[in-house]
């Protein structure tokens, strides 16, 4: 059973209304009103520790500005190429996109850029991904569990809290595994279920 709670491929889309904010709801705003095209700044460049939602937040902005020609979005620029990195150089000197929305795991002075490319995409507003505390971390698993019709007890979370890996994308994994176990042997969503799940 312990594959299953590595399957990642029915959790719903991420968007800006299933993004638990925490401590990140000034660069929630911000992004909704770039989707919307009424951020005054060019770039905008999120960075943070693995699992805290910059991902999430990549994705719901990308959605959401899919008909907005000029919006780019580009997550994990530290695995850009060389030629890739001298490729978006050239695109913020000659003025290609309306906006741009960077991701990466390191500010932009920390980042494993060229030094050029880094302070170009230093420009604009920086913000660092705040991660949840415990408390905001059972919240988001409650609402992603309402999303997918059960109620999730809080001796559940707490199990999750304290027995799975702990960033974001790990325990939404675990739930979304969860639910299906729960739905596959029409079992409710317990700890007992959860410890037969995951051995």
């Amino acid at each position: 059973m312990r594959q299953l709670l590595l399957d990642f491929t029915q959790a719903p889309a991420p968007t800006f209304a299933n993004f638990v904010p925490g401590g990140n709801a000034e660069l929630l705003h911000v992004l909704q009103a770039a989707a919307r095209g009424e951020c005054p700044e060019r770039v905008l460049y999120v960075w943070g520790e693995s699992g805290a939602g910059k991902s999430h937040l990549a994705k719901a902005f990308g959605a959401s500005t899919s008909g907005r020609p000029g919006h780019r979005v580009i997550d994990g620029i530290e695995r850009f190429s060389d030629a890739e990195q001298v490729a978006l150089f050239n695109d913020f000197n000659e003025r290609n996109f309306e906006f741009l929305l960077v991701t990466a795991s390191a500010s932009p002075r920390d980042v494993a850029l060229r030094r050029d490319l880094a302070t170009r995409l230093a420009t604009g507003l920086t913000y660092r991904v705040a991660a949840l505390t415990d408390a905001e971390k059972r919240a988001a698993l409650a609402a992603h569990a309402k999303v997918r019709g059960f109620d999730l007890s809080e001796d559940v979370s707490s199990y999750l809290l304290t027995h799975a890996r702990r960033d974001m994308r790990s325990l939404m994994a675990a739930l979304d595994a969860l639910d299906r176990y729960s739905l596959e042997t029409g079992r409710p969503v317990t700890v007992p279920l959860l410890k037969a799940a995951i051995q």
